[in-house]
């Protein structure tokens, strides 16, 4: 699945990587989506994604480290979407391979409720097999077939000294694991009684009859599962393909089909009702892009998860997010890089599009006759940023398109001009992120560049409230533009965060009704701090005119709300702050609305006299994970004196709201 040359080199997973399988299951074939993602927390952003997109995950560990940190990042992002998963511990061969400290970090570090389907027979080099706790058998892998060929037999052969004299190597296994009879029967007695426990439809039966069938141990597991009760573990080594087999099993088994995920939910674009759509074929048709891709020979590529209905090459679907039609030129099973055509996509399906040109990763598509905008993709912001330019003239030209393309791919790879130094800043989830981000403009795109740290400009904050208004009259001799703006600003409130990225949607909500009051809709920009409340009721300001006032209000922040006053530069970066907007915009034409709220905010700045200000800056640098904000002494438009270190590091970030 690893195909890519830097993945080979680093022997590390950097993209996703989708493929399809089939497996056969009980004489019953089934057909399995599979999407490889990272581990790096660099490439965080390909497990959220897929995540988003998948009905089940398994998540592998390490024998020996057990749960890491990473580990810890994936398990919330797959509680955040509500996964079911299924756990398997790798690496079983390895020295210092332990199972148990595995399942107990699993329950310390995760606070999930780990339940051992298998034990492994054998640790480190005489790991052989697994003991199955379910259908109380021995699966013991051929060494010379590599795992494509194993032995299954009754666990009690284990305890038979004549089948032990004959099988050296189940006998030193069993003497490595240290099982034996007693050992065996407690352990798999705990697990029946877990199992039952949270499952009400088999714990009258258990506490009755004290047994279960494997049938029904199965379908119990199940259940629990799907319900996010439980977690069944396995145990193996993909080198050797150990342990592979009964994985496969466990995924039909344990984890959910399509049919048995609710039904995704969606809001109607044309009357903001929710909308719900059905896993099935007569539903009407919608999937959402969760990501895109550049293709040599194809050109962009755009995979998408169908949820309902169908969809055949050559169709036109539409994009409800962007509200514009597009026709599917061709439609591509994936195999990682490799790439097979199909006629028609179904529901729970994955696949790719070629012939998509404005969508981007979030989209939603779907049958124009019954649009559905379905829940977007929440991304990180960038931690980390460095400054980019071309080594040759040559160069020069092809940088943007590949930046482009490149920004187009990935959700957490940014690109843009500092207006001060005029330096082009990339900007990315971690050195190792950028560093493959400069490696594939080389490879695939030809472009030589050198990288390097960011400078930094000093600018200010809003520390107290200001009001100013602000008119925008153009007259062009047509019907001219006209912009009328009354804008207050004020900092932001105090959270219990110290970095606003963590605050849940309920605290978002409650900070929205503190600064605005009850009613009214509101997003929130975690990259810019940007709360944005739109209170506008009966129709009072056109629709169509807030885009441009939200645009015209970005505009200024990206001005820091200053207005020529002194500044001060500084090796480093800083990133945008924010201030917060109240009261109305009057009738007026969409060019003069973004204008006039970008000349009151400016007026705003002005007043900060009576408001005050703050000099703050944001260093970053190569290995710095998080900016850093320093603080300098209060001032109005004097030059900041000696610089301190602020540890609440930038809490006095502004968010921005907009009343009728």
């Amino acid at each position: 699945m690893d195909w890519m040359e830097q993945e080979r080199e680093r022997g590390i997973t950097i993209t996703s990587a989708a493929t399809t399988a089939a497996w056969t299951r009980s004489g019953k074939k089934y057909r399995v989506n599979i999407i490889d993602t990272p581990g790096h927390v660099d490439f965080t952003v390909e497990v959220e994604r897929s995540l988003r997109v998948l009905d089940g995950t398994v998540a592998l560990f390490d024998a020996v480290a057990g749960v890491q940190p990473q580990s810890e990042t994936v398990w919330r992002q797959a509680d955040k979407y509500r996964v079911p998963r299924i756990a398997f511990v790798n690496k079983m061969d390895r020295v210092g391979a332990d199972f148990d400290y595995c399942i107990r970090s699993m329950r310390q570090r995760l606070g999930a409720h780990p339940v051992p389907v298998q034990y492994p027979l054998g640790k480190e080099d005489s790991f052989i097999g697994v003991i199955d706790f379910i259908e109380q058998k021995v699966i013991v892998w051929l060494e010379e077939t590599l795992g494509a060929k194993f032995e299954v037999f009754e666990v009690e052969k284990l305890w038979d000294k004549t089948f032990l004299a004959s099988r050296a190597d189940v006998a030193a296994a069993l003497k490595a694991s240290a099982i034996d009879k007693p050992f065996y029967e407690e352990h798999r007695n705990k697990v029946v009684e877990y199992v039952a426990e949270h499952d009400d439809a088999v714990l009258e039966k258990f506490l009755s009859e004290h047994t279960l069938t494997p049938e029904e141990l199965r379908a119990s597991i199940r259940r629990s599962t799907i319900a996010l009760k439980i977690t069944p573990v396995l145990a193996g080594s993909a080198f050797k393909n150990k342990g592979i087999q009964p994985l496969l099993d466990a995924v039909v088994d344990f984890l959910p089909s399509p049919l048995e995920v609710p039904p995704v939910e969606g809001t109607n674009p044309e009357n903001e009702e929710a909308a719900l759509r059905r896993a099935s074929d007569e539903q009407p048709f919608s999937a959402l892009a969760f990501k895109i891709m550049s293709d040599p020979f194809v050109g962009q590529v755009t995979y998408i998860r169908v949820y309902s209905g169908v969809l055949k090459a050559g169709s036109y679907v539409y994009n409800s997010t962007k509200r514009t039609r597009e026709r599917i030129g061709r439609l591509l099973q994936m195999h990682a890089n490799k790439r097979e055509e199909i006629d028609a996509v179904y529901a729970g399906d994955i696949a790719a599009c070629v012939g998509l040109k404005s969508v981007t990763t979030g989209d939603t598509l779907c049958d124009e006759s019954k649009p559905i905008i379905l829940e977007a993709i929440d991304f990180p912001a960038p931690v980390i940023s460095v400054a980019i330019e071309p080594k040759t003239k040559a160069d020069q030209d092809k940088l943007g398109t590949a930046l482009q393309k490149l920004a187009q791919e990935d959700p957490t790879f940014r690109v843009h001009t500092d207006p001060d130094t005029g330096q082009t800043l990339i900007s990315g989830m971690g050195e190792l992120h950028l560093e493959i981000i400069v490696d594939r403009m080389m490879r695939e795109f030809n472009v030589q560049a050198s990288v390097g740290r960011p400078q930094v400009a000093y600018r200010e904050t809003i520390r107290k409230k200001a009001e100013a208004e602000g008119k925008y009259i153009r007259q062009t001799g047509g019907r001219g533009q006209y912009g009328h703006c009354r804008i207050e600003v004020h900092p932001l409130p105090s959270s219990d965060h110290e970095d606003m990225h963590e605050m849940s949607t309920d605290e978002l909500d409650a900070l929205a009704k503190q600064i605005a009051g009850r009613g009214g809709k509101w997003r929130f920009d975690k990259e810019h701090r940007l709360l944005f409340i739109d209170k506008i009721i009966g129709g009072s300001i056109p629709r169509e005119f807030v885009p441009p006032i939200e645009a015209g209000i970005r505009e200024a922040m990206a001005r820091r709300l200053r207005d020529g006053g002194y500044r001060c530069r500084a090796r480093g970066r800083q990133l945008p702050r924010s201030g917060q907007l109240g009261n109305g915009v009057q009738d007026c034409r969409l060019d003069g609305v973004q204008r006039g709220v970008r000349k009151g905010l400016a007026d705003a700045s002005r007043a900060r006299h009576e408001g005050g200000s703050r000099y703050t800056r944001r260093v970053y640098a190569p290995g710095v994970r998080r900016p850093e904000c320093a603080a300098l002494a209060d001032s109005g438009h004097g030059k900041p004196r000696g610089e301190q270190r602020d540890p609440r590091r930038g809490a006095a970030c502004g968010d921005v709201r907009l009343c009728h």
